[in-house]
Order: C-alpha cells, then sequence, then structure tokens
C-alpha cells in the first residue's frame, strides 16, 4: 500500500501540508488497512511470541559520506537528547525490517533521512507541517554538502512523507524506511517480530529518555500550529492514545 494519492512532495511544498476533505478521507482508509496488522503484532506481543529480528552492532559501519557526517553533525546540534535518541533508533529499527522484508534500499539516503527526519518536530511552524518544513530544511543542508539537487528532492520528499499513513508498506523508499523504523519507536508497530533482546540492547545504546512526553507534547504544539495539517488528523482518530498505549517503558 502506497501513501494516498496526492500526498506527496508536490502538494506538501505547495501547501505546507493542509489537507483537502478528500484527502482526509484517503487518510482514513489508508489507516483503517493498517488496523488488523496492528492488532496481530499487539496479540503477538501480548502472548510473548517474539520474532527474531535483529541486527549485529558487532563491527558495523554507518555511511560516512560527505552528507552522513553533515546529517550527523546537524542532528546533534539541532536536536534535544530524547529526539536524537529516537532518530538513531529509526534508522536502527528500519534496517532490521527492510531485512526481514527483503527490502532494498539506498543506505545513506536511508542514514540521512532517519537523522533528520525531526528536525522541526519541536519547533512548530504555524500554517507548516514539520515535516514539510524539516524535509526543506534537510534537503538545503543535503545541497550544501555537494548533494546532487535530485538527491536532495528525494531527502526533504521522504521526510515529508514519514507521518503519511500507508508509506512504510514499501522500505525500499527513504520515506518508507523512514515511517516504518519511526512507527516501531513511537507506536511499537511491528515491534513482535523484532528479537527482544536486541531491542533491550538497542535501548540501552540509544535510550527514550523520557521520549513518550517528549513527543506528545510536541504532536499537541504541532496539532495547534497547523490545524489543517496530518498530524491535527492523527490525534483527533487516536494517534495521541496509541502512543501512550506503546510497549516501552520511558
Amino acid at each position: 500500500m502506497a501513501a494516498p494519492t496526492g500526498i506527496d512532495w508536490e502538494w506538501a511544498t505547495r501547501t505546507g501540508g493542509a489537507l483537502s476533505k478528500q484527502q482526509r478521507r484517503s487518510l482514513a482508509v489508508a489507516t483503517a488497512r493498517t488496523l488488523p496488522a496492528m492488532l496481530t503484532n499487539r496479540v503477538r506481543l501480548a502472548l510473548g511470541r517474539r520474532g527474531r529480528g535483529s541486527l549485529e552492532f558487532a563491527g558495523l559501519r554507518l555511511p560516512d559520506s560527505e552528507l552522513a557526517v553533515a546529517a550527523e553533525t546537524e542532528a546533534r546540534e539541532s536536536l534535544s537528547a530524547p529526539v536524537l535518541e529516537h532518530s538513531i533508533r529509526t534508522y536502527y529499527f528500519g534496517r532490521v525490517l527492510a531485512d526481514l522484508d527483503g527490502a532494498t534500499y539506498d543506505d545513506e539516503l536511508a542514514y540521512v533521512c532517519s537523522l533528520l527526519h525531526d528536525l522541526q518536530l519541536e519547533h512548530p511552524t504555524p500554517g507548516r507541517c514539520f515535516a514539510v518544513s524539516g524535509g526543506e530544511r534537510a534537503a538545503a543542508l543535503a545541497l550544501g554538502a555537494g548533494a546532487p539537487p535530485e538527491r536532495a528532492d528525494a531527502i526533504g520528499a521522504a521526510i515529508g512523507a514519514h507521518i503519511t499513513p500507508g508509506v512504510a508498506d514499501d522500505l525500499g523508499d527513504p520515506g518508507g524506511f523512514v515511517s516504518a523504523g519511526a512507527s516501531v519507536d513511537v507506536l511499537g508497530t511491528r515491534l513482535a517480530e523484532i528479537d527482544q533482546d536486541w531491542v533491550v540492547e538497542l535501548l540501552r545504546r540509544h535510550p527514550r529518555q523520557d521520549f513518550e512526553r517528549r513527543v506528545i507534547a510536541a504532536f499537541r504544539a504541532e496539532a495547534k500550529a497547523v490545524p489543517e495539517g496530518r498530524i491535527r488528523w492523527l490525534n483527533r482518530v487516536g494517534f495521541v492514545q496509541m502512543v501512550r498505549m506503546a510497549p516501552f517503558a520511558d
């Protein structure tokens, strides 16, 4: 399942992320389609039936291109500690799920987009979705690091798309990679497919640091700043409650 038609980077930059009535209906359909898998995930977690998804930390090489280093620097200088750790966990969770799905992905793009996807999360802009303004900021950073325009645009589009229901189904797409990885960390989506001991080790290396409280506060502030945006719509259909139900101890 892909993102609903018309909710793309062109729309995002043109409107700032303001949804039409038709787009809200499309999001409702896309969200409804995710519910059976989410229920199955919760049942498996309750029964202790965990998968074997994991990633070997020892000897793992992260992207180290000029663009990747620029993204790391920006993330460490701009993000609060809880959001920085979330961004790093997003990358690791995304890699595990991509391996489970057999998805082929661009590791540099996946890494950069994961690190920068929440650049504006805690800094809402009135009338402009944080994913859109964050995507634009990340694209500008990529250009400054020497990335070609089409690659910078791909980064912006991925970050702009990561909060749209439906995109997480395709982990070969940078937006889908980020959306899937972030959804594990924010909502516990697909957590049952991942080895429990590996998750414990990931959280030891990159602790949550009261992330749940920070993200709920950020979503509420975003909804006020962008009343026609996706976060406001998601909050109205129970997103904050789903964050509270995530199976993590902050």
